[in-house]
């Protein structure tokens, strides 16, 4: 898939992604909006205006739940190890180095897996950066972004991630191809997206529910972001070509009435 266009490059992060926020506004109309996702290497310097919550706020916030606050608030986040309270996330995240009781899928036992072997199977088929790769997560919605992203998540209904899932098979066709635990979805938004180098559909996790804020109508649809003229050029196209959001229904044929209401018509006279 193509990225933007190089003159767009000149511009700043937000700036270059201001024709992808517009697509995705006009095209999808999620409820909240759309965000950029950059991982930082070590030494990397945190980006202008983002806030950290164990620094700014004296708070500890979790991956799921930093990804919530941006999607709702708007707001530019960065968090680490000293952010990070959910051992999962800070292990997936390269954050903190995993252990024999993280690997023995201790945390799932009784809880998503009745007995140990599904429950180290679960842990060990997580989506993982090595530790150390990374030293935070940044996010932020993408018409203000302070930093180029790796991934583009956006949250939506089946309808609306519908629509992006066209929009990425546009020019090349074949599938959009996911895969799910149920939980940690963070990992499945981020790491997945990034390892494999593929758009994903994303089924929200009880986490992301309970600490995200994650609706019961909400799913997720996340991309490269390299990919992000793609995308914009195949919602624009399949918009024109007819597969359109909010989805046209039928409502154009002949109703078949009670049998009452026909009699009724038929008796009175007319106007």
């Amino acid at each position: 898939m193509e990225e933007l266009p190089r003159t767009a490059k000149l511009a700043g992060p937000g700036e270059r992604y201001a024709e992808l926020e517009s697509a995705i506004s006009r095209y999808i109309r999620p409820d909240t909006f759309p965000l950029g996702v950059r991982m930082l290497s070590p030494g990397e310097a945190l980006p202008a205006g983002v806030r950290v919550p164990s620094r700014d706020l004296s708070e500890r916030w979790i991956v799921c739940q930093s990804i919530g606050i941006a999607r709702r608030y708007g707001w530019s986040i960065a968090v680490g190890r000293e952010d990070v309270i959910c051992p999962l996330a800070a292990v997936a995240f390269g954050f903190r180095p995993a252990n024999d009781r993280y690997f023995a899928g201790e945390a799932a036992l009784g809880m998503y897996c009745s007995e140990p072997a599904a429950a180290a199977a679960l842990e060990g088929a997580t989506w993982r950066f090595a530790a150390g790769r990374f030293d935070r997560l940044c996010v932020a919605p993408l018409d203000r972004l302070g930093f180029d992203p790796h991934v583009v998540i956006v949250y939506g209904n089946s309808a609306q991630v519908m629509r992006l899932v066209n929009a990425a098979l546009h020019r090349h066709g074949g599938r959009v191809e996911s895969s799910s635990g149920g939980r940690l979805d963070c990992a499945e938004l981020v790491i997945q997206t990034m390892l494999t180098d593929e758009a994903k559909v994303i089924l929200p996790c009880n986490g992301d529910r309970v600490f995200g804020m994650a609706q019961d109508t909400e799913m997720a649809f996340s991309f490269p972001a390299r990919f992000a003229g793609e995308i914009c050029e195949g919602l624009e196209a399949t918009h024109r070509g007819g597969v359109r959001y909010p989805i046209p229904v039928a409502m154009r044929s002949t109703v078949s009435m009670p049998k009452r209401y026909q009699d009724l018509l038929a008796s009175l006279e007319p106007g």
